[in-house]
């Protein structure tokens, strides 16, 4: 099933891409995706195509920060029904909350985790696609957003304690530097966001308990009408669990508050299984570890829930026919 994403998404599109040279109806024509989409924001179109739209054009114009150019004048307002539900939550933390529950309903490829420990808040984002190429555009403009609703709450000086990215440093940090602050982590194993627990708990004035009820209840509406959840809560477990090594339908059932064979039963009506998910998920983010990362490859294979190296190696033989060296030097020669 093609994962569909708002139209909203390519808010600023057109602006930026002339900014930078580039004929955004050319652009978009080349890519499948109707002129409309500039207009129509509820429109939805496969997520697939617009990867394939922010990557072309960082390309094509030679701008490393197309995505980010993009989300710098992001709102709530973008996330349409979600953004009107979130707007009267009591506080940032149940903003996020909201927002991890429902992004399906604005961007069914896009996923988002977030955990506490000690003080500290981890707000992950993970792609939740065959990678088909570089989703580093994607994933800056998915960051930047996120950011910009942060600040929206916590004011344009806060910056997190660390702002991480899998993929490699752009030459010019200036405008990550100017969106996220001094705290950048490149090479890093995840996407997102360590901020303190407490700056997610300041009470939002504004915040009205009864629109908010009215808020989630039209967002149920939409995920009813939306794509089977399960597949997509038991991928984002996945990637969840794999670096601990301890990823498993067993230990995903539990999660979910489910037994194992409810889990298979439930996916296999989606014409599914767990060990597909699983495998799917990993060469997925072997592919994103290798093309956007320099990390040896005795890191991967953790990262991936591998017992070790050699492990990780008879897996990438057998699923890509080609060693993990081999791999990474064709995914980065072509990479936009």
């Amino acid at each position: 099933m093609t994962a569909l994403v708002r139209a909203a998404a390519l808010t600023n599109y057109e602006e930026v891409a002339r900014s930078v040279g580039l004929d955004p109806y050319a652009m978009l024509k080349h890519a499948g995706i109707s002129q409309s989409a500039l207009l129509e924001k509820d429109l939805r179109i496969p997520v697939t195509a617009v990867r394939e739209l922010l990557e072309n054009s960082a390309a094509l114009s030679g701008v490393e920060n197309f995505g980010l150019r993009m989300a710098q004048s992001r709102r709530l307002s973008i996330l349409g029904a979600l953004g009107l539900a979130v707007r009267d939550a009591p506080n940032l933390h149940a903003v996020l909350r909201m927002v991890i529950e429902y992004m399906q309903v604005h961007n069914e490829s896009l996923a988002m985790h977030m955990e506490s420990a000690q003080g500290y808040t981890t707000i992950r984002a993970d792609i939740l696609l065959p990678q088909q190429g570089s989703t580093r555009q994607s994933m800056e403009l998915s960051m930047g957003a996120l950011m910009r609703i942060l600040k929206i709450y916590m004011g344009e000086d806060w910056s997190p304690l660390r702002v991480c990215f899998v993929h490699q440093s752009p030459v010019d940090l200036r405008l990550h530097h100017r969106i996220f602050g001094s705290t950048l982590e490149f090479g890093s194993e995840f996407d997102g966001v360590i901020c303190k627990s407490t700056d997610l708990e300041q009470p939002i004035a504004s915040s009205d308990p009864v629109m908010a009820a009215y808020g989630r209840r039209q967002l149920e509406l939409g995920l009813s009408q939306g794509s089977n959840p399960l597949v997509r809560e038991v991928r984002q477990l996945i990637l969840i669990l794999l670096p601990s090594g301890r990823c498993s339908v067993e230990q995903v059932a539990r999660h979910l508050g489910k037994d194992r064979r409810t889990i298979h039963r439930q996916l296999a009506a989606q014409d599914i299984s767990f060990s597909q998910l699983l495998q799917e998920t990993r060469a997925d983010l072997s592919d994103k570890y290798l093309q956007q990362s320099n990390r040896p490859l005795a890191e991967i294979s953790l990262l991936l829930g591998f017992s070790g190296p050699s492990a990780y190696a008879r897996w990438h033989q057998q699923v890509f026919g080609e060693t993990g060296l081999q791999r990474r030097i064709q995914l980065q020669k072509v990479s936009p």
